[in-house]
C-alpha cells in the first residue's frame, strides 16, 4: 500500500493563525487582526475599532514569527517533503496602497524559505489566506471593488519576482468557495458592510450581490495571478484551494437529490469550475436570476478568466453532510463555517464535525472525474480536546485514528486512478481555531503550551501521532500502524 513516488507529505498552517507578531517590523493590521476570540458556543466578532482589554488570538497566535527555525526543524524530524503556509499580504504590504513593499517582510518570509529549503522542504504558499488588509476594506470594501484587484496584483507580483528560484508551487486565494457563504464574505472577500460597530463573525451583515461580485473579482484576480505567475517563471504551478463541502441525499426522495445537487453546484463546483475550466458554469445562471444577483463583467474579464485557468486542485476535507427536504428541527450539523443534515452512520468529533474518511475518496474521484487535474489535499485533521496523561505526554491515540483513516481512503482514490500528488494534514503544530478563535481546539503533532486565558509559554511537545506521521512519511505511506 503505497503512494506515488515522490508523493509530498506534510503539514498546513495559515499566517494569522501561528505567526503573531500582528504589529511588528512593520506589519498592518490584516481583517484577522480585528476579529476576536470566541468558542464553540459563542461566536467570535468583528470590531472595526480595535476595543482595550479585548483577546484577539492573531496578535500573539503560537510565536511562530520569533520561532520559525525551531517549528520547522521539527516539521523536517517528522521528514516533511513539503509545507504549506500563507504569507500575510500586510507584512508585505502593510495596508495594501504603499508603492513600495515592506523589506522587513519580504526579509522573514525568504529566510522562512531558506528555512524549508535547508532540510529540503518544498514550500507550498497560499497567496491569500483570510489575510486581507484592513485599509482595503475601509476605503474599497475588500474585493466588492475591483481596485483591490491591481493591489492585489501588485503584492504577487513582489513576492513572485522576490522568491523565484526558491519556490515552485503557490495557492491564490484559501478556500475561495466559502465565499459563496454569508460568513465568507468577511472572511474570505475582505467584504464588511457595517463598519460602525462590531458584529458577529459568524453572522455579518450580508448583501448577495456584494459579495457576488466580489467573487467575481477575486476570480479576476486569481486568474491574473496564474498567468503573472507563468510570465515570471515557467516552472511556477499555481492552484486553487477549494473547501470541499461533501453532501449527500439524506434520503432517496428525489427531492432530497435535487437539493444535493444544488448545493454542491453551488458550494462545490461553481468557483472550481471557473478557476479550472475558465468560464461561468451554466448552472448559476437560474441561481443568479433566483436571488436577484447580476454579475458585472468589465471587458476582457472573460478572456482573463479563460487564459488563466489554474495548473493543479487543491481542496480541505474535514467531513461530511447530508442535505434532505426533510429536515426537522435538532437534526442540524456544523462545521468549517458550513452546515448541513446529521447523517446518521457517521460519529462526530468534540467539535460536532461528522467524521467521515469514505467522503474523501468519494471526493476525490468527483473531483478528478470533473477536472482531470492534479489534486492536492492541503487541509484535513481533528480538532480535539488534547489532555496531558499522568506521564506528562500527549497520547493522541484519537487523531492517529482520524487520520489513518483518511490516509487509507486516499490511497483508495489512487487505486481509482486519481493523480493525488500530495497532503498537508491541517495545523500541523497547534495554532488558533479560524472559526471559532480557541487554542483548545487543537489538530497539531506537536503541542504548544498556550491556553485560552492567556497563560502558557509556548514551549513545543512531541505528541504520539508525531512520531507515527514520521513513520507514515518515511514509508511512502505503507505503514499506518
Amino acid at each position: 500500500m503505497s503512494f506515488p513516488k515522490g508523493f509530498l507529505w506534510g503539514g498546513a498552517t495559515a499566517a494569522n493563525q501561528l505567526e503573531g507578531a500582528w504589529n511588528e517590523d512593520g506589519k498592518g493590521i490584516s481583517i484577522s487582526d480585528i476579529s476576536t476570540g470566541g468558542s464553540a458556543t459563542s461566536s467570535k466578532r468583528i470590531t472595526p475599532q480595535l476595543q482595550e482589554g479585548t483577546y484577539y488570538p492573531s496578535h500573539v497566535a503560537i510565536d511562530h514569527y520569533h520561532r520559525y527555525k525551531e517549528d520547522i526543524k521539527l516539521f523536517a524530524e517528522m521528514g516533511f517533503k513539503v509545507y504549506r503556509f500563507s504569507i500575510n499580504w500586510t507584512r508585505i504590504y502593510p495596508t495594501g496602497l504603499e508603492d513600495e513593499p515592506n523589506e522587513k517582510g519580504l526579509a522573514f518570509y525568504e529566510d522562512l524559505i531558506d528555512e524549508c529549503r535547508k532540510y529540503n522542504i518544498e514550500p507550498l504558499i497560499t497567496l491569500c489566506h483570510y489575510e486581507i488588509p484592513f485599509e482595503l476594506v475601509k476605503k474599497y470594501n475588500g474585493f466588492a471593488s475591483r481596485k483591490t484587484i491591481d493591489c492585489f496584483i501588485k503584492y504577487c507580483r513582489t513576492v513572485f519576482e522576490r522568491y523565484k528560484g526558491k519556490v515552485k508551487y503557490w495557492l491564490t486565494f484559501n478556500e475561495i468557495n466559502n465565499g459563496t457563504n454569508p460568513v465568507g464574505g468577511y472572511l474570505a472577500l475582505g467584504v464588511l458592510n457595517e463598519l460602525e460597530k462590531p458584529t458577529e463573525f459568524m453572522h455579518p451583515k450580508d448583501d448577495p450581490q456584494i459579495r457576488f461580485q466580489a467573487l467575481h473579482h477575486e476570480f479576476v484576480a486569481s486568474a491574473l495571478a496564474v498567468k503573472l505567475a507563468h510570465e515570471i517563471d515557467p516552472h511556477y504551478q499555481v492552484g486553487c484551494m477549494q473547501i470541499m463541502a461533501t453532501s449527500y441525499p439524506l434520503t432517496p426522495d428525489p427531492a432530497d437529490q435535487i437539493l444535493t445537487q444544488q448545493h454542491n453546484h453551488r458550494m462545490n463546483w461553481f468557483c472550481s469550475d471557473v478557476q479550472c475550466r475558465g468560464y461561468y458554469p451554466s448552472y448559476m445562471h437560474r441561481y443568479f436570476k433566483e436571488n436577484n444577483i447580476h454579475i458585472e463583467m468589465a471587458d476582457g474579464d472573460e478572456e482573463i478568466l479563460k487564459e488563466g485557468t489554474v495548473d493543479f486542485y487543491t481542496c480541505s476535507y474535514y467531513m461530511s453532510f447530508c442535505q434532505t427536504v426533510h429536515t426537522e428541527k435538532g437534526n442540524e450539523v456544523a462545521g468549517n463555517m458550513m452546515g448541513g443534515t446529521s447523517n446518521p452512520y457517521l460519529k462526530a468529533s468534540d467539535w460536532g464535525w461528522q467524521i467521515d474518511p469514505i467522503g474523501l475518496r468519494y471526493s476525490l474521484n468527483e473531483i478528478y472525474d470533473r477536472y482531470q487535474l492534479p489534486i492536492m489535499v492541503v487541509e484535513n485533521g481533528l480538532g480535539a480536546y488534547d489532555k496531558k496523561s499522568e506521564d506528562g505526554k500527549i497520547h493522541d491515540q484519537y487523531r492517529i485514528d482520524y487520520l489513518r483513516a483518511h490516509i487509507e481512503q486516499m490511497h483508495e482514490a489512487v487505486l481509482d486512478g486519481v493523480d493525488l500528488f500530495g497532503y498537508t494534514s491541517w495545523g500541523c503544530i497547534d495554532l488558533v481555531s479560524a472559526s471559532t478563535g480557541e487554542y483548545a481546539k487543537r489538530y497539531g503533532y506537536i503541542y504548544v503550551n498556550r491556553f485560552d486565558d492567556g497563560t502558557g509559554d509556548f514551549s513545543r511537545e512531541k505528541k504520539d501521532s508525531f512520531y507515527w506521521y514520521k513513520k507514515v512519511i518515511a514509508s511512502n505511506g505503507e505503514d499506518l500502524a
